[in-house]
């Protein structure tokens, strides 16, 4: 075996015991392979996208360069190995000065392996070299800034092959478009499809990783207290609080079956992460999470002002209401009904509802706070909260100044005088402390009779001091 062969089989061979197969891949049918390098980002590190500032994505890791290599046979006393650089977010201009990077690394350690030396510089020192710093600009989906990014590239990789240029700030290559035509690195690939929107690639990777890494770790469960592998834990999002799938499976059955689907949140006190539909999908049966999934989007309707459900039983289907009206029509079953009172639409009469019904929605709306007498006054309309606020108040106080006439039921208020009273619409006479029904002959006999609960009570109540005044009015 020659000693370039033994070297290339030293060096494949070191790469292989260093990395993971994730990491480096040999090729099988020849000296070469692919590898794929994750820049060290530094802390805090951010992504926006072009013309929306205002919006910043915190990552720790993005898509990696892809290096693919061949070895030829005089590696490495002569030939450096054949490459290609690709990448899903740098430009083209960026590649290709990070090829021509490359090269010199290899003139000046020519003779010497050198893969090892360029995934160092690749790994730890991409980012300085082409001097890209938090927040990392990336473009959307649009057309002409994929026709100003190809033309960018374009103009930056050829002032880049100037010497006088490479060791400046990659910012200034493009600020002499036109001049110094020239052709970008063949050896530059970009994976991204310049007409694809890359924040969710970049996004997805991420978590992906993230995920990967919080996997391969030790964590102890916040309830049981057992050391499990984070492949085996749930992690909230919001609070990074963690917890082992069994004690969160039970805790999500538990909820879901109670119907507390709004409380499917971070178990430690006071804490207010809520688990996301994904993790609840991860650790569930597929029969509870229809369960949940329906609950959850049943009690979100339920916060919509103008949304309401079919009063019918074997129909329920959610219904959109148009403002300003109590009308609502399914549109499964085709029946109208009122909003208010869920009874047959019944157009301009009042809504029968009980007193009772009323009397909480009088309640409800008092104690609410201005934001929620507003959302009542959108969802069942002002004129009607104003309406059940009045009418409880006169309930009220009927039912502590009246008494029903126990013939036709109208309301009777006793202003002064005896117990003996006498209805204003039927004219029946009836007792005003046991709403009994006195006969038109001899009424009084009824507070005459020992044997009536009423004996002698005929004044009973009557304030005594104001009939006195009356009289000796009188008398003067």
């Amino acid at each position: 075996m020659s000693e370039d062969r033994e070297a290339q089989e030293d060096e494949l061979l070191a790469l292989a015991s260093i990395y993971d197969g994730e990491e480096f891949h040999q090729a099988e049918s020849a000296q070469g392979g692919e590898i794929q390098i994750c820049l060290e980002l530094p802390p805090d590190f951010k992504v926006v996208v072009r013309g929306e500032q205002t919006t910043e994505y915190a990552v720790c890791f993005l898509p990696p360069l892809v290096l693919n290599f061949e070895l030829p046979a005089d590696y490495p006393s002569l030939s450096a190995p054949v490459f290609t650089l690709s990448s899903k977010w740098m430009t083209k201009a960026q590649l290709s000065t990070l090829c021509r990077r490359l090269d010199e690394l290899w003139e000046e350690n020519q003779g010497c392996v050198i893969l090892f030396t360029w995934m160092q510089f690749l790994k730890e020192e991409t980012l300085d070299f082409l001097c890209i710093k938090s927040p990392l600009e990336v473009n959307r989906n649009n057309t002409k800034l994929c026709g100003e990014r190809r033309k960018a590239d374009t103009t930056a990789a050829d002032v880049a092959s100037k010497p006088e240029v490479a060791e400046k700030k990659p910012e200034m290559i493009t600020e002499k478009l036109g001049q110094h035509p020239s052709k970008l690195d063949p050896r530059a690939v970009v994976l991204m499809d310049p007409r694809a929107d890359p924040l969710p690639q970049l996004l997805d990777f991420d978590e992906a990783q993230r995920q990967k890494v919080f996997d391969s770790k030790v964590f102890c469960c916040g309830i049981c207290f057992s050391e499990k592998l984070g492949s085996n834990c749930l992690c909230f999002k919001e609070c990074q609080h963690v917890y082992c799938n069994a004690c969160m499976t039970e805790y999500f059955q538990i909820q879901i079956r109670d119907g507390n689907v709004q409380c499917l949140n971070c178990p430690e006190p006071k804490c207010t992460s809520i688990a996301t539909p994904l993790q609840v999908k991860q650790l569930v049966d597929e029969e509870l999470f229809a369960r949940y999934d329906r609950l959850l989007l049943q009690s979100t309707l339920d916060l919509m002002a103008d949304v309401v459900y079919c009063p019918r039983q074997f129909c329920g289907t959610a219904v959109m209401v148009e403002p300003d009206t109590t009308m609502g029509i399914c549109s499964a079953c085709q029946h109208a009904f009122c909003t208010m009172c869920k009874l047959a639409y019944h157009g301009v009469s009042h809504c029968k509802i009980p007193a009772e019904e009323l009397r909480n929605l009088k309640d409800e709306y008092l104690s609410a706070t201005p934001e929620g007498k507003k959302f009542m006054e959108k969802r069942f309309g002002k004129r009607v909260i104003q309406k059940a606020v009045e009418e409880s108040f006169s309930r009220d106080w009927l039912t502590e100044n009246c008494k029903c006439c126990p013939k036709c039921g109208t309301n009777i208020q006793k202003v002064d005088g005896c117990n003996k009273m006498t209805c204003t619409s039927c004219k029946q006479y009836f007792c005003w402390l046991c709403l009994g029904v006195l006969s038109k002959v001899n009424p009084y006999g009824h507070f005459n009779n020992p044997h009536s609960p009423c004996f002698n009570q005929l004044f009973q109540g009557v304030d005594v001091d104001d009939d006195d005044n009356f009289w000796s009015d009188e008398e003067d």
